[in-house]
C-alpha cells in the first residue's frame, strides 16, 4: 500500500465520513421501514378479523413484506459495493484501482442517483489521474468509468473538466491505440454538451485532440464522435475565431466529402459560416465551392443537400465573386435538377440562388432584345462586341438548359408519382425564365 500525501488523507477523511452518513441513513430507513411493515402487518390483520377472506389477506401481507425486504437487501448490497469500490481506488494498489474503476463503471451505468453520490465521494479526480497514466489498461478503465459519470448530469460534467480531465489526455494521439482513441471522443462528446450551459469551457482546450482523432482515427465511430462534439462547439458563435486560426474549417470541408460523415460536418460549417470569420475562412478555401456543389449533387443525402445550399446561399448573397466563381464551377446546372427533384427546403434554396444567378445575368447582359444598363452609340465597335458575346453566351447557356432538362425529363419520365410535378417544374425553369 503507497504512502498517503496529507492531501489524500484529508479527501478519505471526508469521503469517509460520508460513507458512515451515508449508512447511517440506510440504518434509519431500515428500521423505519421495519416498522412500518409491522403496522402494515397490524392493519391487515385487522381487516382479516373484520373480512371473510382472510387467507387471502395474509398471503397479500407475507408479498408485499418479502418485495420490500428484496428490495432493501438489493440496495445494501449497492451500498456495500459502492464502500469498497471507493475504499480501493482511495488506499489500494493500481491494480485494485482498476478493478474498483471497473466497479464503479457498473455501479454508474444504471442509476443517476449512484453517479451522482459516487462523484460527492471524490472519485473523479482519481480517475481523471488514472487517465493521465501511460499504462493502457489503467487509462481506459479511468475512462470509461469517467464516461458513465458524466452521462445525463451536467454537475458531473463539470466537476470532471474542473478536475482537469482536458490536460490529463494524451497529447498525442498517434501513440494511441483505436479503443481509447474511441473513449477519448466519446467522452469528449460528453462533456462538449456543456457548450450550451453557462459553464464556462475553453474550445481551445478540446479542438486540439478533437482535430487530431479526425485527421489519423480509422474509427468511424471515434469520428463521429469527434464531430458531434465540435459540432456542439460551434453552435457557440464566440468559439467561431478558435476553429479558424485551428485550421479546423479545411479538415470539415475533407471530411463532409464521406458521405457517411458528411451532415454533422456540413451541420457544423453551417454554424460557422454565419459569423465574418467563418465565413472568410470557408470562402478562402482551394476545396470551395466545388465539393459543396458536388455535395449538392447527392440525390440520396436530402440533408446533406440542404446544408451545402445553406452554405452557398450565404456565400453567394452580395458576393458577385463568389457567385462567377460558383458559376464557372457549374453550379447552375446542379441547382435546376436540385430545384426539380430536391427535398422541399433544398428546392426553395435551389430556386433562390437560381433566382441571383439570374438577376445577376440581366443585369450585366441585358434583356434578350439588347442591353438596358447603359446606352452606347449604334455602331460603336464596343456594343457591337458585347452585343456578340452577349448571343453567343445566350445561345450556349439556353442550349445547355434544354440539354440538361431533357435528359432529366428522359431520366426521370417512368418515377412513380413525379410525372406531374416534374412537368410543371420544367415548364417554369425553361430557358425563357432562366438564363442558365
Amino acid at each position: 500500500m503507497s504512502s498517503l500525501s496529507p492531501s489524500s488523507s484529508s479527501i478519505w477523511v471526508l469521503s469517509y465520513s460520508k460513507l458512515q452518513f451515508f449508512t447511517r441513513v440506510r440504518r434509519f430507513l431500515h428500521s423505519k421501514a421495519t416498522r412500518k411493515r409491522c403496522e402494515m402487518s397490524d392493519q391487515f390483520y385487522i381487516s382479516k378479523n373484520a373480512a371473510d377472506d382472510s387467507h387471502k389477506v395474509e398471503i397479500d401481507t407475507v408479498q408485499v413484506m418479502e418485495k420490500q425486504s428484496g428490495e432493501e437487501e438489493e440496495e445494501e448490497c449497492v451500498v456495500k459495493m459502492i464502500q469498497r469500490s471507493v475504499k480501493k481506488l482511495h488506499f489500494g494498489s493500481w491494480e485494485e484501482k482498476e478493478i474498483a474503476a471497473e466497479e464503479i463503471e457498473r455501479l454508474a451505468k444504471d442509476d443517476v442517483k449512484v453517479r451522482k453520490f459516487l462523484t460527492e465521494l471524490g472519485v473523479v479526480q482519481v480517475l481523471v489521474s488514472m487517465v493521465a497514466s501511460t499504462v493502457g489498461s489503467r487509462r481506459r478503465s479511468g475512462l470509461k468509468a469517467l464516461i458513465q459519470l458524466a452521462n445525463g448530469t451536467y454537475t458531473n460534467k463539470a466537476l470532471i473538466v474542473e478536475a482537469g480531465i482536458l490536460s490529463k489526455l494524451p497529447k498525442k494521439i498517434d501513440h494511441v491505440d483505436e479503443p481509447t482513441r474511441n473513449e477519448i471522443a466519446e467522452l469528449l462528446l460528453s462533456l462538449s454538451s456543456l457548450a450550451n450551459t453557462q459553464f464556462p469551457l475553453a474550445s481551445l482546450d478540446f479542438l486540439p485532440i478533437l482535430k487530431d482523432i479526425l485527421q489519423s482515427s480509422s474509427s468511424f465511430d471515434a469520428k463521429e464522435s469527434s464531430l458531434g462534439a465540435i459540432y456542439n462547439l460551434s453552435t457557440v458563435l464566440e468559439n467561431a475565431g478558435p476553429f479558424v486560426s485551428s485550421g479546423i474549417v479545411n479538415i470539415l470541408l475533407e471530411v463532409s466529402s464521406t458521405k457517411e460523415l458528411s451532415e454533422k460536418a456540413l451541420a457544423t460549417l453551417g454554424n460557422l459560416v454565419v459569423t465574418l470569420m467563418g465565413k472568410k475562412a470557408i470562402e478562402n478555401s482551394p476545396m470551395v465551392p466545388e465539393n459543396l456543389i458536388e455535395i449538392l449533387s447527392w440525390e440520396d443525402q436530402q440533408k446533406c443537400q440542404e446544408y451545402s445550399a445553406y452554405i452557398l446561399m450565404i456565400l453567394a448573397h452580395q458576393s458577385s465573386s463568389q457567385r462567377e466563381k460558383m458559376a464557372k464551377a457549374g453550379i447552375v446546372a446542379v441547382l435546376l435538377e436540385v430545384a426539380l427533384l430536391g427535398s422541399t427546403l433544398a428546392q426553395k434554396r435551389a430556386q433562390k440562388l437560381l433566382q441571383w444567378f439570374k438577376d445577376e445575368r440581366q443585369v450585366r447582359m441585358g434583356p434578350h432584345s439588347g442591353p438596358q444598363t447603359r446606352r452606347v452609340a449604334i455602331g460603336s465597335p464596343i456594343s457591337q462586341r458585347e452585343a456578340k458575346e452577349g448571343k453567343r453566351l445566350m445561345k450556349n447557356l439556353v442550349k445547355q438548359s434544354q440539354i440538361r432538362n431533357m435528359e432529366i425529363i428522359t431520366q426521370r419520365a417512368n418515377a412513380a408519382g413525379e410525372s406531374s410535378k416534374l412537368k410543371s417544374l420544367v415548364i417554369s425553369t425553361s430557358s425563357k425564365s432562366l438564363p442558365y
